[in-house]
Parts: C-alpha cells; sequence; structure tokens
C-alpha cells in the first residue's frame, strides 16, 4: 500500500464516522494512528461525550471484530481471557475465548476494575497473545483496546499502574462538542441513528497492509535528535518524578511517522513530533507532590516544546 492510499483510508474513516459523530476529526484521526501503529488508547472524559459511539463507529467503520466489556469490581480476568470448561456431550474440556478474541475491544471505565484485572491486560495487550491454563493463544490481527475512564469520580475506582498506563500509545479527551456541532449533533439523532446506517470504508485487510507501510517513513538524524531531547528532558525536570520511558520514545516515533503520511509526506518533521507529544506521552510523566494536579503534565510538556531547539532546516537530510 502506497502512502497516498493510507492518507486516502484515513481521509475515508474520517468522513465516515462524521456521519455520526460531530466535530472529533482530531481524536479520529489519533485512533487511526492508534490503530495503524498497533496501538491502544485511552478515551478520558466525563460520561455522556460520545466515547462509546467514536468506539463503535470507529470499528464499523473498518469493519472490525467489536466487543465491549463493562468493567466492574467484581470482573475476573477470565472474564476476559475465557475459560476451560469440561463439555459432557464430548466428554472432554474446550475452551470458550473470552471478548479479547476480537479486532477491537471497548474496555469501558476500565478503572473500576480491580488491579489484578486491569494487569491481565498487560500481555494481550503488549505481546497480542494471552496465556491460559498454561497454555498461549494468539489475538486476531488487527488488535486494539479502546479503553475509557471518567476523570471526576473517584469513588469505587482504581487508578491504573504507571506499567498499564505505559501500555497506551495515547490518552485522548474528547471534551465537549461546541454550540454548532452540539445543534448539528441533536438535528442528526432527532430522527434516527445514523450509527445503524454506518457502512465499512475497509476491512482488517486494508488495515495490516497499512501497517506494513509506516515504517519507511524517513525520519533524519536531526529529527530523531530532537524527538529524544524532548523525551529525555521529562526525565531532568524536579517536578517529574517519573520521566518518559523509551517505550515511550518509540511510541512517539511511530506516531510522528504515520502523521507525516496523513499529511502528505514522506519523511519526518519537527512538526510531527510536537503534534504528537501532548497524546503520547502526557499520561507518561509521572508528577511530584503538588504538581499531580489536573492538566500539570500538559504544561511540563508545553514547556519543554518551548524550550527545546528545533533543528534548521538546512539540517534535515531524511534517511
Amino acid at each position: 500500500m502506497s502512502f497516498q492510499a493510507v492518507q486516502s483510508l484515513a481521509e475515508q474513516m474520517k468522513r465516515n464516522i462524521g456521519e455520526v459523530i460531530v466535530g472529533k476529526e482530531e481524536v479520529i484521526e489519533l485512533l487511526f494512528i492508534g490503530l495503524i501503529t498497533s496501538g491502544h488508547v485511552l478515551l478520558e472524559d466525563v460520561p455522556g461525550t460520545g466515547k462509546t459511539v467514536l468506539a463503535k463507529s470507529f470499528a464499523k467503520s473498518l469493519s472490525l471484530a467489536f466487543k465491549r466489556v463493562q468493567f466492574t469490581p467484581d470482573l475476573l480476568p477470565s472474564d476476559l481471557s475465557g475459560i476451560h470448561f469440561y463439555n459432557q456431550k464430548h466428554g472432554d474440556f474446550q475452551f470458550r475465548p473470552g471478548p479479547l478474541f476480537t479486532n477491537l475491544l471497548l474496555a469501558d471505565e476500565i478503572n473500576r476494575a480491580t488491579p489484578r484485572t486491569q494487569s491481565s491486560l498487560l500481555e494481550s495487550m503488549e505481546e497480542r497473545q494471552v496465556s491460559i491454563d498454561g497454555e498461549t493463544k494468539a489475538l486476531a490481527l488487527p488488535f486494539m483496546v479502546i479503553a475509557t475512564q471518567n476523570p471526576i469520580e473517584h469513588q469505587g475506582t482504581f487508578p491504573l499502574p504507571e506499567a498499564q498506563l505505559d501500555r497506551f500509545l495515547f490518552k485522548i479527551k474528547m471534551g465537549y462538542p461546541s454550540t454548532e456541532e452540539g445543534l448539528r449533533l441533536l438535528q442528526r439523532f432527532k430522527e434516527r441513528d445514523p450509527l445503524s446506517e454506518l457502512q465499512p470504508v475497509a476491512g482488517p485487510e486494508e488495515i495490516e497492509t497499512a501497517r506494513r507501510t509506516y515504517p519507511s517513513v524517513k525520519i533524519s538524524e536531526d529529527v530523531l535528535r530532537y524527538l529524544l531531547a524532548i523525551v529525555e528532558a521529562t526525565r531532568a525536570r524536579d517536578d517529574v518524578a517519573v520521566g518518559v520511558s523509551p517505550r515511550g520514545s518509540q511510541a512517539l516515533l511511530r506516531a510522528a511517522q504515520v502523521h507525516a503520511i496523513l499529511r502528505g509526506r514522506d519523511y519526518v518533521t519537527p512538526d510531527d513530533v510536537k503534534a504528537m507529544v501532548k497524546p503520547a506521552l502526557c499520561h507518561r510523566l509521572a508528577m511530584r507532590g503538588l504538581s499531580r494536579a489536573q492538566g500539570q503534565a500538559e504544561k511540563v510538556l508545553d514547556e519543554i516544546i518551548r524550550q527545546t531547539v528545533v533543528p534548521a532546516e538546512a539540517g534535515l537530510s531524511v534517511r
């Protein structure tokens, strides 16, 4: 698949989802980047902002198998992975696959599950496999987790550990619609449900082909050093307890490569890196003391971006 074909696929998908979701082109694009780079996405916002509808529209537009799990404190790891049960008719044990065996898993209110259940997702998110009763089973490809959580309601929740957060490529906020977007939303849904009429524009085969395409996007050593300078700056600040890990720097690189394709280029520029910094790195910063307040990580990254020297255009010899 050519870079132009990947860009065209993204545009078709955005237009298609735009039949249901109003005014969230940037969020939809980030979901597409996550899928193409084999990443996972954490959607964080208050209830009713369209997180579940967006995930369903995304899966339907790309003809992906979709499963939704409501995470609760009594949810067990086996409720996700599946179980072996004794089939009396056949006289032996058989495996009943859980909702992890899909293309797109919506983990609704993921922070309501216990740490034990949250951690059971780590293997599937990182290695695209699950281990059950000593047996390893591969998951379908593509495989993506879209998790949601409510940032303002903490009673009965279990904060995601750093190891879990680091498995998500992006953390995205939906945000409220503007007045005009809210008006269009009401007009669109007053007589029909456009989600039920949504048709796919591509399938898993096209996604797998696109995933093999983006690694060939070129990036110069200067831009790589620029990306690394931003990452290393997060580790040197007094108000940051834990900076961005090497996994985070790799995630930023992959996201910037796909972002370049969607801007019609076969090479990464500093602007591609800057555009992906906050969605890819914000949730990876563990802040100290009073700096843990909502939004402080974003302010830190904004400051780092301003202070990091951008490589001169003359030095951007792409490779």
